[in-house]
């Protein structure tokens, strides 16, 4: 299998959290190209992950110069959208991180350069490969749910605001935590209906929690002078087959109903949830009956026997998506729609009125 060259803009926590080290346990990327607006930590990750004669840059456009044939964006989320479609421009295939933009004006234009380029252009949702997520896409797409009409996306925290980085400034991330993890609950739900196409939304935005001292936080007390994003948001969508969704996402809530990256998925057939496990419900030969599958058996297995995580599967998609012209999990129309739901319940919430698509 031949190396695939990549250059990386944004080497921070993200890209040291999880596409770095994934590269690195992959083996088929040669990391060639390390950009960040802080020069030291772009060398740092050149020292860690990339090759000897790496580049190292704090100007994105001039990492875009260097013959890599994909580039990665783990950077904040106002800058999503330039650099991607920088990249996609000069010839470059993308992986970018969650959520696809500000915007759903940004992300629209991503997807509009991707397809007019022929590049390929995917969205960081790792959560869609995590044992769990496909065992119940399986099911989902062989209709043992029939049809889902009623679904939640969960992304409830209880006390655990990220204090650090760029988190909590509105101006660069568009949003604290629908945008953050509201986003992969999102994206989830949609992914298991394989519905696109939202009618209408209804949005509510609260910020209750982040002028309050002593937190309780699980990273330690937030620092209310620079928290500008919401603490809590939830929204109400109505598909345009009937179908409705209700999403709530939270950092900080007086709730001890803490659920991360999930969905409840209710259809004519059988539901299923994530509460326990993954449970799927249904009625059998006139009985109520409960199937939790053992998703430990095998678990994700890589073809030499590696187990590999939801990040690992990701880094093997895109890299067989570039290679050899497989598939890609994630399609960029379909992050699109996620971005442009949450947009609406923000304006919903802003506005106090229903957004119509």
């Amino acid at each position: 299998m031949r190396k695939l060259r990549v250059g990386v803009v944004g080497c921070g926590g993200i890209a040291n959290g999880k596409h770095l080290p994934a590269m690195k346990k992959n083996g088929n990327f040669e990391i060639v190209a390390f950009c960040d607006l802080i020069e030291e930590r772009a060398q740092k990750a050149k020292e860690e992950y990339g090759t000897e004669d790496a580049g190292v840059y704090t100007d994105y456009r001039e990492l875009l110069k260097e013959d890599v044939e994909a580039v990665y964006v783990l950077t904040p989320n106002s800058s999503h959208a330039p650099v991607s479609i920088a990249a996609l421009e000069a010839g470059k295939h993308v992986m970018c991180e969650k959520p696809m933009a500000k915007t759903y004006a940004e992300a629209k234009a991503m997807v509009e350069t991707a397809e007019r380029t022929g590049k390929i252009l995917t969205i960081g949702y790792q959560n869609r490969y995590r044992t769990d997520s496909i065992y119940l896409k399986k099911a989902c797409e062989a209709g043992e749910l029939g049809d889902i009409y009623y679904a939640r996306a969960h992304a409830v925290r209880r006390r655990a605001v990220p204090t650090w980085g760029v988190f909590l400034d509105e101006e660069k991330q568009g949003g604290g935590p629908l945008i953050d993890i509201g986003t992969h609950a999102l994206d989830l739900t949609l992914w298991m209906m394989n519905n696109y196409e939202p009618e209408m939304v209804t949005g509510s935005v609260y910020r209750k929690l982040a002028d309050q001292t002593e937190t309780g936080n699980a990273w330690g007390d937030w620092d209310p002078n620079v928290f500008t994003v919401e603490d809590s948001a939830f929204g109400f969508i109505k598909m345009k087959n009937g179908a409705t969704i209700h999403l709530e996402a939270s950092w900080a809530l007086n709730s001890l109903d803490v659920r991360e990256a999930q969905t409840t998925l209710c259809g004519t057939k059988a539901g299923a949830d994530m509460a326990d496990g993954l449970r799927i419900n249904r009625v059998n030969h006139g009985r109520q009956c409960v199937e939790k599958p053992d998703l430990k058996a095998g678990g994700v297995a890589f073809y030499d026997g590696r187990e590999e995580n939801g990040s690992d599967v990701e880094q093997r998609v895109f890299y067989n998506a570039v290679v050899n012209g497989e598939p890609l999990t994630v399609e960029p129309r379909q992050a699109m729609v996620v971005t442009q739901i949450l947009e609406a319940v923000y304006e919903s919430g802003r506005t106090g009125k229903t957004i119509y698509f």
